[in-house]
């Protein structure tokens, strides 16, 4: 798992940390208080998270570093956020689509194709024989050349 920054593209890494919290945190009666303060959000987790990678220099991370990172964030009374980082996010988890999510992105890659095709048919078309000529005529010297 890796990081991401200032939440506007990369969704799945939020998603992913507030799904192991909730887990956790129905598993664990202790971590349940914590993670219910209402002074911290996931949001601030996941910058938190961020700017810890950041420090560390490194791009890629064991999801267990990264879960510990989360939960460190919820188990201290007192903890710097940092500041959010724009940044890209890979979550190495699948993501399941629902029925609907399928279907706008099969209707969103259908209209993409159908304006791909309508810009190649408006592009103008150069023919071979424009080609020829001009290499044609570059290459027959002058009576001057001689």
């Amino acid at each position: 798992m890796a990081s991401n920054g200032t939440y506007k593209g990369t969704t799945a890494f939020t998603d992913t940390i507030r799904q192991y919290l909730e887990n956790k945190a129905e598993k664990d009666a202790l971590f349940a208080v914590k993670f219910a303060n209402p002074s911290k959000s996931v949001e601030d987790c996941a910058t938190y998270i961020i700017n810890e990678v950041r420090k560390s220099g490194c791009n890629g991370f064991a999801d267990a570093e990264i879960y510990g990172m989360a939960v460190h964030f919820y188990e201290e009374a007192e903890i710097e956020v940092g500041n959010p980082i724009n940044c890209q996010v890979v979550v190495n988890h699948t993501v399941e689509l629902t029925e609907e999510e399928k279907e706008q992105a099969r209707q969103d890659a259908i209209e993409r194709l159908r304006q791909e095709e309508m810009a190649k048919m408006r592009k103008p078309i150069q023919t071979k024989k424009a080609t020829t000529e001009k290499k044609t005529q570059d290459v027959q010297p002058s009576l001057f050349d001689f």
